[in-house]
C-alpha cells in the first residue's frame, strides 16, 4: 500500500535514526512480530520485558509507514463519545476509555526508560464544540464521563475565550493528555529493542505465512524464512489483506505544520486541542514552537487522487486555523496526508479472528487513539502468548456483540 503523500515533519526534522538490516537467512523464534511501526514497537517492548525471544519485521524502512504519517495526539478521548459507546455495549464500555487513560501514563513510563528524547510533553486537552447545537451532548459527556471518574472540566464560552483565545459555546478540558514524535519514539524504541537482544529487521517483505502443527512459518520475498511459536501481525492497515472479513473502513487524512511561532496560539504549548464536526480538526504543538493542524478527512484511499488534493486540503486546514486563531499570522511549512483506517464503533481490534490459528494475533489499533490503543494492545498480545485473558479481550476482540 502507498499509505502517505507529502512529507511528514517527523521524517523530515528527524531522518533515519537507527540502523536495521534486512534479513538475510533463516531465522527461529518464540514470536514474530510482523510490522516495525510504532504498534510493533510496543507489542515487541512489551515481549520483551516478558523474557520473550522476539524477531521482528517490516517490509518499510521501521516507521516509515503510518507511524511517520501520525499527529501523534494521546488523549483518553475517544473518536466515539463516551455516551454513545455506553449505549451500545453498556457500562463494560467504560473499561475503554479508562484503558486509554492509564494508557498515557504507560506511555509517558516506555518514553522515559529510552536513552534519548522522544519529543513525550504531558499536556491537557480541549474538546470544544464546533455548534451551538452540539452543546447538549457534551454536556451529557461530560456527565458520563464524570460518573466513571475520568477526569473532565467543563467550560462556558467566556472561559474557553479567556483560557484559549477560541470562540466556542462549550468546551471540555482534561489535564490528562500528551503528545509525542512517533517515528522518532519508534526508532529510538526499536535500536533500544536491538540493544536487548530483539532481532529488528527491515526492508523485509513477509510474501506469505502458514500454521503447522510443528510452527508458524513465515516466508519472505527473498525465500528466507522465519519459524516462530507465535506471530504477531501489527502491520497497521495493511494488516486487513490476511483478514477473512474486513472490520474497518480506510480514508485519507490531511495535515499541515507552520513555520515556528513565539508564542503560540490557542495554548497550544501545553495543551492538545480537537472539536465536535465530524469530520474534525485537531491541533498540536511540536517541540521547536510550530502548529500542527489536522483534519479534512475524506473517504479517498487512492494515493494518485490523495496526492492531487493535497494542496488544496492544505489550503482549508490553513483557513481553518485562521478562523481559530484571526489574530494570528501562520505560515505554511509541511502539508501530508495518510490512510487513515476507522471502526464502526471507533474501538479497535485485538486478539485472534475466527478461523484463524490461535498461534496468531492481530493488533489493529485504529482510529484517532491509535497510540494509545497500541499500549493497551500491547500488554493484550503479552497475556494472550502466555495464556492469560486480558480485562479487554471481550470489548476489544473480534467477537464483541453491542448489547
Amino acid at each position: 500500500m502507498d499509505i502517505k503523500s507529502g512529507y511528514p515533519w517527523w521524517t523530515v526534522s528527524n531522518g533515519l535514526i537507527g540502523a536495521f538490516p534486512p534479513l538475510s537467512a533463516d531465522a527461529e523464534c518464540e514470536v514474530a512480530v510482523l510490522g516495525a511501526g510504532i504498534t510493533g514497537s510496543l507489542v515487541a517492548h512489551a515481549l520483551a520485558e516478558a523474557g520473550m525471544d522476539v524477531l521482528m519485521l517490516d517490509r518499510r524502512e521501521a516507521g516509515w509507514g503510518s507511524t511517520s504519517a501520525s499527529t501523534a495526539l494521546l488523549q483518553y478521548e475517544i473518536d466515539t463519545p463516551l455516551t454513545e459507546l455506553l449505549e451500545r455495549y453498556g457500562e463494560s464500555a467504560a473499561a475503554a476509555y479508562v484503558a486509554c487513560d492509564e494508557a498515557i501514563d504507560a506511555l509517558a513510563g516506555v518514553a522515559a526508560s529510552l536513552a534519548e528524547d522522544v519529543g513525550f510533553h504531558a499536556c491537557g486537552s480541549l474538546y470544544f464544540a464546533s455548534k451551538r447545537r452540539h452543546v447538549a451532548a457534551m454536556k451529557r459527556e461530560a456527565e458520563a464521563r464524570h460518573s466513571h471518574g475520568l477526569p473532565v472540566e467543563q467550560l462556558d464560552a467566556g472561559a474557553v475565550r479567556e483560557r484559549f483565545g477560541i470562540d466556542a459555546p462549550l468546551a471540555l478540558w482534561t489535564p490528562h493528555a500528551a503528545r509525542i514524535d512517533p517515528y522518532r519514539f519508534t526508532r529510538v524504541m526499536l535500536a533500544d529493542l536491538q540493544r536487548r537482544g530483539v532481532r529488528v529487521h527491515d526492508r523485509s517483505a513477509v510474501a506469505s505465512w502458514e500454521c503447522t502443527p510443528q510452527a508458524v512459518v513465515l516466508t519472505l520475498d527473498d525465500g528466507a524464512r522465519v519459524r516462530c511459536r507465535h506471530l504477531v501481525i501489527a502491520a497497521g492497515y495493511e494488516s486487513q489483506q490476511w483478514l477473512k472479513h474486513k472490520v474497518a473502513v480506510n480514508h485519507s487524512s490531511y495535515a499541515m505544520v507552520t513555520e515556528p511561532m513565539d508564542p503560540l496560539p490557542m495554548a497550544l504549548a501545553d495543551n492538545v486541542i480537537w472539536e465536535t464536526a465530524r469530520p474534525y480538526a485537531y491541533l498540536r504543538a511540536t517541540d521547536d514552537g510550530r502548529v500542527l493542524i489536522g483534519g479534512e478527512d475524506d473517504k479517498l484511499d487512492l494515493p494518485a487522487k490523495r496526492d492531487a488534493v493535497l494542496p488544496r486540503k492544505m489550503e482549508k486546514l490553513l483557513k481553518r486555523l485562521e478562523q481559530l486563531a484571526p489574530d494570528r499570522h501562520f505560515k505554511p511549512g509541511f502539508a501530508w496526508a495518510g490512510t487513515f483506517a476507522e471502526t464502526a464503533d471507533g474501538l479497535p481490534y485485538v486478539g485472534t479472528p475466527p478461523g484463524h490459528d490461535p498461534r496468531v494475533q492481530f493488533v489493529l489499533a485504529y482510529g484517532g487513539n491509535g497510540i494509545t490503543y497500541s499500549m493497551i494492545a500491547s500488554a493484550m498480545a503479552r497475556d494472550a502468548i502466555q495464556g492469560r485473558r486480558h480485562p479487554l479481550d471481550a470489548l476489544f476482540g473480534f467477537g464483541r456483540q453491542a448489547g
